[in-house]
């Protein structure tokens, strides 16, 4: 498994290959990453401030926290239903 960069690293390896003084290819040797690295790295940088299409890490994370959230009220729903049928059953007897 390749080696993780701290996500300061990643940010100023960007910064620098944004500024544009030199290629991609000379930007990722300097610091010692591999070329398709820095790419992933500048694509997920364009996501993040809104440059290119893409979810970002918050939307990401507020949309995990909502999907959980809407399973948690699907089954305590799921629970008002059963016990309203038992209720209603122990009520009016066949």
């Amino acid at each position: 498994m390749p080696k993780a960069f701290p996500a300061e690293f990643r940010r100023d390896v960007v910064a620098v290959a944004r500024k544009g003084d030199r290629s991609i290819a000379a930007v990722a040797r300097d610091f010692g990453v591999s070329e398709s690295c820095l790419q992933r790295w500048l694509a997920k940088a364009d996501v993040e401030d809104g440059v290119s299409p893409g979810v970002s890490k918050q939307e990401s994370t507020e949309l995990r926290e909502l999907r959980k959230r809407n399973r948690q009220l699907e089954q305590e729903n799921e629970l008002l239903r059963r016990a309203a049928a038992y209720f209603a059953q122990a009520v009016n007897p066949k």
